[in-house]
């Protein structure tokens, strides 16, 4: 345990940490485009072809609104541009291709690692000021016999590409696509600002849903994802800055948030943290975590705000979950995790350094300064499950204001410095660590 005086300045050290996360909303800068609309029936019958051409005519006019009207769309890969807000109208279905020859091969981050692979279903590189907008739904049309089998086919290809970066083969050298089995996400900007995904209705994805990698200022607002594949990830920020994650409802085949910095060596390479992030009144139901970080946070993860959110059903198996091991290493610092009501079949938090490949790494992670304050549990299989290494604890967990009932199994606290607990309760009887 750490000494009074230490476990005192993590608690100063916390206690502003909602006026930090007001202070990251309040300078998020929201996408503004021209008051015109191009709506894509104006721009020939083949959905995939219109799609494009009224993106281009709305780029090159200054930006705008592409505009999917109501009824039912098939199309290919869509490449969002600076000052394009891609608006799915209430009643509008986009549907995208099964096909994986339609999608080229572009720059993408596949599970932290950078290489050549399938192009997302909605994409966009070095765009600034892009949107996805409206209350139709978006549909990837994965299912057991597309995409989602992919899951076993590629593990070779994602041993192969981890190999590749190992080696420091050039990104440009490490090309999957046709042949290989690295699943597209579907939502992808890449090194882009000032991004807006908001009201859609996403299903059925190969793979992650909304993913931004090297973004900034960054918000996904009122977005409904239902989409029960492997790895169907809800909401992957990854080294990005600044980012608002408010108001949406998850249901995922594995985490309904995961934050990320990139994987191993690569996301030492690259080196850009994921840091200033706010999640807040979003509905968790099905899903590995509430809220994840890592597992891929080589290049760091701070100042991550969680308030306000529910997390409650049977199919969630855990709130916070911080995933990381000594081959990731990374920083993970400053987590606040507020006001959350939960019920979980697993943890309510789990901190676990021996996720994947575990101990034997020489880049042995950093985990400190984490807060649990507020939190309501009706129901979970055990309140803390905090596994650090011996040669390297988790530092600073402070559980505060807590009422934890109907817990099943007893807490897990291994190699932790610096634990502090104040008015919490489990089962009716107050925490004596």
């Amino acid at each position: 345990m750490a000494s009074a005086a230490a476990t005192s300045i993590a608690l100063a050290a916390v206690d502003d940490w909602r006026e930090q996360a007001d202070a990251i909303v309040d300078r998020i800068r929201l996408p503004k485009f021209p008051d015109r609309d191009f709506e894509i029936t104006r721009y020939g019958t083949d959905s995939s072809d219109a799609i494009r051409k009224a993106i281009a005519a709305c780029s090159a006019a200054g930006g705008g609104r592409v505009v999917v009207p109501p009824g039912v769309y098939l199309t290919g890969p869509i490449y969002l541009r600076s000052n394009v807000n891609l608006h799915i109208a209430e009643g509008a279905t986009l549907k995208f291709s099964r096909d994986p020859k339609d999608y080229p091969v572009v720059l993408t981050r596949w599970e932290g690692t950078e290489c050549m692979n399938y192009s997302p279903l909605i994409y966009a590189l070095d765009e600034q000021n892009i949107a996805v907008t409206g209350t139709g739904t978006l549909d990837g049309q994965a299912d057991r016999d597309h995409w989602w089998p992919w899951k076993g086919d590629g593990v070779k290809d994602r041993a192969a590409l981890v190999a590749m970066a190992d080696k420091d083969l050039p990104v440009k050298d490490r090309i999957f696509g046709p042949g290989h089995y690295l699943r597209p996400q579907f939502i992808q900007p890449y090194r882009s600002g000032n991004v807006l995904i908001e009201d859609a209705r996403i299903r059925n994805s190969p793979m992650w849903e909304v993913h931004p990698v090297l973004c900034q200022d960054v918000i996904v607002r009122n977005v409904e994802i239902s989409s029960h594949g492997p790895n169907n990830d809800g909401c992957d920020p990854e080294s990005c800055s600044d980012v608002l994650i408010q108001g949406c409802t998850f249901a995922t085949g594995d985490d309904c948030i995961a934050i990320k910095s990139g994987r191993n060596r690569d996301g030492r390479r690259i080196g850009v943290p994921c840091e200033n992030l706010v999640i807040e009144k979003c509905n968790m139901k099905d899903g590995h975590g509430g809220v994840s970080i890592g597992s891929e946070a080589s290049g760091g993860v701070r100042n991550v705000f969680v308030r306000d959110c529910r997390m409650s059903s049977p199919n969630l198996q855990r709130a916070l979950r911080i995933k990381t091991n000594s081959y990731r290493g990374g920083v993970i610092e400053n987590v606040s995790f507020r006001n959350v009501t939960v019920q979980v079949a697993n943890d309510i938090v789990q901190i676990d350094f021996s996720y994947e490949e575990g101990e034997g790494g020489a880049f042995l992670p950093t985990v400190r300064n984490v807060e649990i304050r507020d939190v309501t549990c009706a129901r979970a299989g055990t309140e803390l499950n905090l596994r650090g290494y011996k040669s390297d604890p988790i530092r600073n967990v402070t559980v505060t204001h807590c009422n934890f009932d109907q817990t099943a199994m007893p807490n897990i606290i291994e190699n932790v410095e610096g634990m502090h607990a104040e008015d919490v309760r489990i089962n009716g009887k107050a925490l004596v660590l």
